[in-house]
């Protein structure tokens, strides 16, 4: 769409899910004896979520580039747990308890991207949100409490400067501030354990961070390399863990107060290298990244932030010998990893552990026409197995053939 004075694009996007069946059930005692006494069945069905969003551009002219636009997102949860006289098809029969609630977050966002020199260029954005959360309630088999109504307001600026003082090198400074409120789940969400009801906190407040990076680009002969230093702030990060200052213990989504990150990056993008055949993307990133406050669990203050290595590495290569063919071969390394907050679980090699890993992946793509292609690859080639918390896939195969019109 050209509009006076520039040209402007404009796009929309929406999503709703629903659940139409969602039934779990659990057994107190052996599963060979299906009616044992406590046997439950948990209803999930119902709502799920709503999303939209509408983005525009406009190019004023070629010193200005305004992007703006608004998002709506809405999620409900309803979820009710009955007994039941036989766990794996007995019919649902006293409610033992329930959770509900809804959150909705509208938002709208603006950005300038300003290039006032040939060697300097600028990007200032803006996004305020607001955030509510409603019909929050908990019942057992014989009550029901409702929560207050809660309303947030957010406002998330970023900037970031680029110098380029000649086309082989260029210098770019940024800094933003980011919300994450929390989910439906994490506010109302309740479980079942050992027969014992475990809520998570409709008080929750949102989790808010602030990241700067500094990054020196060298544009080379046949791609670019980036050397990047980094650092984030983050106040109030929702987790999962056992509050030991409360007795008894609780454990439930939480906030913990403050996780500092710093780290480096180096990375590279190669094409044609060599026989002009061979293209090259390779990243090596190091992140420091510590707990630094934690009143509702002291035992993590100065440990690793869960599931963020000290070490990451990735090595992609893609040899074209012709028109038709190419063979891509990849590396992925991730170094020693936790997934406990205190850093408890050193053996990650295990069910719930985190374990480092080394695996390799290839790809083999072979076009026919303008229109037929097909390739096979397999993911962690020499199968390799490693953890997170979860056992990762095994050596998996694929294969694909693809008709383009």
């Amino acid at each position: 769409m050209t509009v006076a004075g520039g040209i402007t694009c404009w796009r929309g996007a929406a999503s709703t899910t629903r659940r139409t069946c969602c039934v779990r059930r659990c057994s107190p005692g052996p599963r060979r004896t299906p009616a044992a006494p406590g046997a439950r069945s948990a209803d999930g069905h119902g709502p799920g979520g709503t999303t939209a969003c509408a983005p525009a551009t406009w190019r004023r002219d070629a010193a200005h580039t305004l992007e703006f636009g608004l998002q709506h997102d809405r999620f409900e949860l309803r979820s009710k747990v009955f007994d039941t006289d036989e766990w794996i098809h007995g019919v649902p029969r006293t409610r033992f308890s329930a959770f509900a609630g809804t959150t909705e977050l509208r938002s709208a966002f603006v950005q300038d991207t300003w290039r006032w020199s040939s060697r300097w260029t600028g990007m200032f954005g803006l996004r305020a949100e607001h955030w509510t959360a409603r019909d929050g309630r908990i019942a057992n088999a014989a009550s029901e409490l409702g929560f207050p109504r809660r309303r947030e307001n957010a406002l998330s600026p970023k900037a970031a400067v680029e110098f380029a003082p000649s086309p082989a090198w260029s210098l770019k400074a940024s800094i933003g501030r980011a919300v994450r409120f929390p989910t439906v789940s994490e506010l109302y969400q309740g479980s079942i354990a050992t027969n014992v009801i475990v809520n998570n906190d409709p008080d929750l407040e949102p989790e808010r961070s602030i990241t700067s990076e500094l990054s020196w680009v060298r544009r080379l002969e046949h791609g670019r390399f980036r050397a990047t230093i980094f650092h984030e702030r983050t106040r109030d990060a929702l987790y999962s863990q056992t509050n030991v200052t409360a007795t008894p213990n609780v454990t439930s989504i939480q906030n913990i107060d403050a996780i500092r990150t710093s780290g480096a990056e180096l990375a590279t993008e190669l094409t044609g290298i060599g026989l002009d055949d061979l293209d090259l993307a390779a990243s090596l990133t190091f992140a420091d990244s510590v707990i630094r406050e934690n009143r509702n669990f002291p035992a993590s203050e100065g440990k690793w932030q869960p599931r963020v290595p000290r070490w990451r590495a990735n090595l992609l290569a893609t040899w074209h010998p012709g028109d038709r063919w190419s063979f891509t071969g990849g590396l992925r390394y991730s170094g020693r990893q936790f997934n406990t907050l205190d850093n408890a679980d050193p053996h990650g090699d295990a069910y719930t552990g985190a374990s480092p890993f080394l695996v390799a992946d290839a790809r083999v793509h072979y076009r026919h026409d303008a229109h037929w292609s097909g390739a096979l690859g397999v993911d962690n080639l020499t199968n390799r197995t490693y953890w997170n918390f979860h056992p990762y896939n095994q050596r998996t195969w694929s294969a694909e053939l693809r008709y383009d019109y």
